[in-house]
């Protein structure tokens, strides 16, 4: 034992001990360790293969299911087409059924029609051969009874002579001498005694009809009194101010230039305030410029190009204006059933005049005219109205066709068929053919009192539209002339010349050649000034 000052120590034989069995110990809790963690893994593995046996069953269940759905499926859709196709042979069965019973009830009918027919066309054969022999007989009898007719007319024939002889014998004359003798005797009996009568029957009647035409005529007149003014040869367009006249002639006289040149009208800019005179023998382009001038000086906006759109649209509105003039003198004077380009060219005639009268209102009235005599004298009135309308349409455009206004408004009234006492009217409405009905007389008479009243019609004006008509016409003729305009009174001429077909060189000889050529076939007071104007303009667009 030791003392006991010093300490407890356990032997060194214990420590090893202690430390086996510690060891030991150790050596135990790590084989648990890792027993427990293979037993966990091989649990884990089974779990594992267990699952994915579970899942496999349940999809190879699920498949199955599937598969016995889409068995079914086509197995019905199978029953389904057949079922259709059983349907759809059952129904094409019943229509061959009803169709072949509709041909045989169609092809019976046929045939029962045809049994008809023949069963018609045999009655009509036997009653054929009944006529034919009745006919024959008829014939035999009439050509047996024509023989006995032949027999007693020359029976007749020599009776009758017998007894002219026997007249003869007793009279001492020929039937030639008798015959000559009785004529004698009464035509010196009869001869002063009809003279009187008809002289006295023939001034009876030219008396009646004296008063009846002058009854007629003062009637006509009364019941159409229609206002006549002269045209004239100017239009004034009114100014707001006398600014707007600077505006309108432009720099360096541009805007009036283009103005004159594009309308053919002369514009006289003179000391009356706030006015512009426009002058032109032609009332159409006057019209047209006149348009134009109020629209620009209403837009305001006054330049070559601005003018230029102006004066288009002021022809579109005056080609308008002519077909609704042509429809209102249709529905004024009640003539309907006109081809509608007649009525156009009937609407131009509002701006054509005749010795100062306006012709569309000369056809007018004489459409009235013609229409109260055709009354009073008992014929076709709407005839009359419609020849008396149409009797002056060739003046419409007789500055465009060659030949006087008869020829030119016969040609028209042919060419868009209308009847035959309408073409002779117009024909005739002038003495250049007889008139040859009454529809012809009484526009001739309509004519001559629409164009004799006092007033109605001017012969200088018509002198002098004449002569600048025919200066436009032989500038015209020249081949490059584009379009060509008579202004200031016939002192200048306004030629616009294509610039592809005259070159500036050739210029100066068309001049003198115009300008020889007016002086040899026109009679012009003092000079004409020929004027050529050629421009050539490329125009493109950006994009």
């Amino acid at each position: 034992m030791p003392g006991a000052g010093a300490g407890f120590r356990i032997p060194e034989y214990y420590n090893e001990r202690l430390e086996v069995c510690i060891l030991s110990m150790m050596t135990i809790e790590l084989w648990q360790i890792i027993l427990f963690v293979i037993l966990a893994v091989v649990l884990l593995a089974a779990a594992f293969f267990a699952g994915i046996m579970y899942r496999k069953k349940v999809s190879e269940r699920e498949i199955q299911s599937a598969e016995d759905q889409a068995t079914r499926i086509v197995n019905e859709a199978i029953k389904s087409a057949e079922s259709k196709k059983r349907e759809a042979l059952l129904e094409a069965k019943e229509e061959i059924h009803k169709s072949r019973k509709e041909f045989e009830r169609e092809e019976k009918e046929r045939r029962s029609e045809l049994q008809k027919q023949e069963r018609r066309l045999l009655q009509k054969e036997e009653t054929l051969d009944k006529k034919t022999d009745s006919v024959e007989k008829k014939s035999e009898t009439l050509n047996r009874k024509l023989a006995e007719l032949d027999t007693a007319r020359e029976e007749v024939a020599a009776i009758k002579k017998s007894q002219f002889e026997m007249l003869e014998k007793i009279s001492g004359y020929t039937v030639e001498e008798a015959k000559a003798y009785l004529i004698k005797n009464i035509e010196s009996e009869v001869t002063h005694e009809a003279a009187m009568k008809i002289k006295e029957i023939e001034a009876k009647y030219k008396e009646e009809a004296d008063e009846k035409a002058r009854e007629f005529i003062t009637l006509a007149i009364q019941r159409c009194a229609a206002d006549h003014v002269a045209e004239a040869t100017v239009s004034v367009v009114p100014l707001p101010n006398d600014e707007m006249k600077g505006r309108i002639i432009g720099r360096e006289g541009r805007n009036i230039r283009t103005i004159e040149t594009m309308t053919g009208v002369d514009l006289i800019i003179d000391d009356t305030p706030e006015a512009i005179t426009l002058s032109s023998f032609d009332p159409v382009r006057r019209e047209i410029a006149r348009i134009a001038l109020e629209k620009l000086i209403t837009d305001g906006r006054i330049h070559p190009a601005r003018i230029e759109e102006m004066i288009e649209k002021a022809r579109k509105e005056v080609n308008a204006t002519i077909k609704a003039e042509g429809e209102r003198a249709t529905f004024e004077t009640g003539v309907h059933g006109l081809h509608p380009e007649l009525v156009k060219i009937l609407g131009r005639q509002k701006y054509r005049t005749s010795y100062g009268q306006n012709v569309l209102n000369h056809s007018m009235e004489v459409a009235h005219i013609s229409g109260l005599l055709a009354s009073e004298l008992g014929v076709d009135v709407m005839t009359a109205k419609r020849a008396g309308l149409l009797h002056d349409i060739g003046k419409a455009i007789d500055h465009e066709v060659e030949g006087s206004h008869v020829s030119i408004g016969v040609d028209l009234a042919k060419k868009y068929k209308e009847s035959n006492e309408v073409i002779h009217a117009i024909e005739a409405h002038h003495g250049d053919v007889e008139a040859k009905t009454i529809i012809a007389c009484i526009v001739q008479a309509a004519d001559t009192i629409s164009a004799a009243r006092p007033g109605a019609r001017c012969e200088n004006i018509e002198n002098y539209i004449k002569r600048l008509e025919k200066l436009e016409e032989v500038t015209r003729s020249f081949n490059g002339v584009e379009s060509c305009y008579a202004i200031q009174a016939g002192r200048e001429v306004r030629i616009m010349i294509s610039p592809d077909k005259v070159s500036e060189d050739e210029m100066v000889l068309l001049a003198h050649d115009i300008a020889k050529k007016i002086e040899d076939e026109l009679e012009h007071p003092g000079q004409t000034k020929v004027h050529l104007l050629r421009a050539t303009r490329a125009v493109d667009y950006a994009k």
